[in-house]
């Protein structure tokens, strides 16, 4: 059976998205092993430096990520000895956990550093080994940070009305929800993924009750197949509806749960602004 190959993303359609998503800054990024109190062991991530929060991705062209970590209260960041060549190992201590990063190799382990402790710190640190040029980064970094917090610490509030107003405007920043959720019906979702098949084959959107969820998918098998499937709220939870229940903490954890288990055959519906995005590839390859 031949089927036609699935664009990559496009790189500024990922920042787009990510930026889109998490609504700060980026400062940093790059792959780190993390290793948080409930791991089992480390976890390889894509990492994004946002704001003061360390975003963490699959891969590095993942739009969603699947776990965060603010830093803003950190208490310290200290050095661990490692036996591994051309490796950095060091411990952020914050006030209710302690992660472990692991860089891949000692220069990225001190970027890391530097860059963590600009921004938490609100000071270029002096005891790292940097270049006079990531230096200069640092510096402008620590610049977009002391203005950023300037204008959330000064945001207006001049009534009630305003400050609903505020809340509502910012919701999807302090609670964000997936890039590939939309208020529609199952039936708008099932035509969106007909018509659109190049910009994924995943929709999340608002249960029959509003208080959860549904996700529509577009399987092709022998034939193009719509399936649905209930994510339902438990306490902080969502719980997909399967032969087998799974719970799981946060709603992109369920999108990453059916990207995994289905080998990246579903993908998020995600608009874009890319006029050339969503063109259909000529490559074809055997399934």
């Amino acid at each position: 059976m031949m089927a036609k190959k699935p664009p990559k993303p496009a790189p500024r359609r990922i920042f787009q998205e990510r930026l889109k998503m998490t609504a700060l800054p980026l400062y940093f990024e790059g792959f780190l092993l993390v290793k948080r109190s409930e791991y089992q062991e480390y976890k390889h991530y894509w990492t994004e430096l946002r704001g003061t929060t360390l975003f963490f991705y699959t891969d590095k062209k993942s739009t969603i990520y699947i776990d965060k970590l603010d830093i803003l209260d950190l208490v310290c960041l200290t050095d661990q000895i490692s036996t591994e060549k051309n490796c950095a190992k060091f411990t952020l201590v914050l006030p209710k956990e302690e992660v472990q990063l692991k860089t891949e190799n000692t220069e990225s382990g001190e970027e890391w550093r530097g860059f963590i402790l600009t921004v938490t710190e609100l000071s270029v640190p002096q005891h790292v080994s940097l270049l006079p040029g990531q230096v200069i980064r640092l510096h402008e970094v620590l610049e977009k940070e002391k203005k950023r917090r300037i204008g959330t610490e000064q945001v207006p509030i001049t009534s009630v009305e305003k400050e609903k107003e505020l809340i509502e405007d910012y919701v999807d920043v302090l609670n964000p929800r997936p890039a590939c959720f939309y208020e529609v019906s199952r039936k708008e979702a099932t035509e969106m993924l007909e018509k659109n098949p190049s910009l994924g084959n995943m929709i999340l959107r608002p249960g029959s009750d509003s208080r959860n969820y549904s996700i529509t998918v577009r399987q092709e098998i022998d034939m193009p197949r719509i399936k649905h499937y209930k994510v339902m709220s438990i306490g902080k939870n969502y719980t997909i509806e399967l032969e087998k229940p799974v719970t799981l903490p946060n709603l992109f954890s369920v999108i990453d749960y059916f990207v995994k288990e289905t080998g990246g055959n579903l993908r998020p519906f995600i608009y874009t602004t890319d006029e050339n995005f969503g063109q259909e590839s000529n490559t074809e390859v055997r399934s």
